[in-house]
């Protein structure tokens, strides 16, 4: 990758960090909420399940936004809108104010991984994609390590509330790095000029497109296993195993650090191998590892269950830069609706898990287990079928 590609990847890759910021950041943190806020863990727990669905139903509009507008006008508003309701999160009295304040954190920060994907697709081809997909996983990998840690020194100094001014004091960061730094993409001609029934017409032949389906279930159904790792990993690791949130921490950061190494190594494959050969072998990986969690919970042992994780989370970090490069490749017109899609996708699952699990997994692994089970399978199953 040439160093303008190399330095136009690392400040997209600070925007995808939106998203892994808003959700890893505040997890050590969920006991001392929950009782500073005097509510049960289920109902923060829904804290994160609203962010969730907030990141799945933003895309939706935030596409086709910067399809019409261009890259940067609706990147810029997002990041304003996320700053301020950051800072609307460290000043909520309760549970259910919050979990409002996080939908609107996440319309908001759900921009910046729209239009990080569109831009890629603007500017590079299909193997070029591939590896700048790669260097967003690096950071959306290095913001798993980083987050939870942070937000354990942020929770032990000065309490949970600094997370989310933390969160509000990045994004007013990103706004002026994008101000300065962001070329525009998409140049006035090629913008589409279309009304809502035009976008829902856009929306509907995209999701006829087999090709896309293929790939872009392909990266979702592996993220419902994340979303559930995510959501219920606090309760597992700390409630049920025992662990410290420094533990946690450190647990957390070795998954986020398999991820990283993951998504390198396909940046490199991919110069020699066929990226379609690649996600294959992949999915296939990830559909392994994914049985592998319930048997370790069967086990019963915490070694046992943090190598299953490891696997499983590591393997993400190669299906997910290829799905999305391969997805979007031939859609490159309609690049920041078929970038929603796949953010919506991703992200309307991880809401309905984080759900689930807040409804049902309390005092088990075994919802967890299952889901990534079900994970890894579905994503290879799916893009058999449907790729032919």
């Amino acid at each position: 990758m040439a160093h303008a590609s190399r330095r136009l990847a690392a400040l997209l890759a600070s925007l995808t960090a939106l998203g892994p910021l808003g959700v890893d950041m505040y997890l050590p943190a969920f006991p001392a909420m929950a009782l500073d806020l005097s509510a049960d863990p289920s109902a923060v727990q829904r804290t994160l399940a609203a962010f969730l669905f907030g990141m799945a139903a933003g895309q939706l509009v935030v596409g086709p936004l910067s399809d019409r507008f261009g890259r940067r006008s609706p990147l810029l508003a997002g990041l304003a809108l996320f700053a301020l309701a950051s800072a609307g999160c460290a000043l909520a009295a309760s549970a259910e104010a919050l979990a409002w304040l996080r939908l609107a954190q996440a319309l908001g920060g759900c921009a910046g991984m729209v239009v990080a994907r569109a831009v890629v697709r603007d500017v590079a081809d299909e193997r070029e994609a591939v590896r700048m997909m790669a260097t967003l996983m690096l950071v959306m990998g290095a913001a798993p390590i980083l987050a939870p840690m942070a937000g354990g020194l942020l929770l032990a100094a000065f309490g949970w509330r600094s997370i989310f001014w933390a969160l509000a004091a990045y994004a007013l960061a990103a706004i002026v790095l994008i101000a300065v730094a962001l070329p525009e993409s998409l140049p006035p001609e090629r913008r589409r000029r279309q009304g809502p029934g035009a976008i829902v017409i856009v929306y509907g032949q995209i999701l006829r497109d087999r090709r896309f389906l293929a790939h872009a279930l392909a990266g979702a159904f592996p993220m419902l296993g994340l979303f559930a790792y995510l959501t219920a990993s606090p309760q597992v690791l700390m409630g049920l195993h025992g662990l410290s949130p420094g533990e946690y921490a450190v647990a957390f950061g070795s998954n986020a650090f398999g991820l990283i190494l993951a998504s390198q190594i396909i940046a490199r494959l991919v110069r020699r191998v066929p990226p379609p050969r690649l996600i294959v072998a992949a999915l296939t990986a990830c559909a392994v590892a994914g049985v592998s969690v319930p048997l370790a919970v069967a086990s019963g042992g915490l070694w046992p269950l943090l190598l299953a994780l490891f696997v499983f989370l590591s393997v993400m970090g190669a299906v997910l830069p290829l799905a999305s490069a391969l997805a979007m490749a031939p859609l490159g017109h309609v690049a920041g609706s078929a970038s929603a899609l796949i953010g919506t996708l991703q992200f309307g699952g991880g809401a309905a898990v984080g759900l689930l699990i807040g409804a049902v997994g309390a005092g088990s692994a075994w919802p967890m287990a299952l889901l990534l089970a079900c994970a890894g399978m579905g994503g290879l199953g799916l893009h058999l079928a449907l790729r032919r």
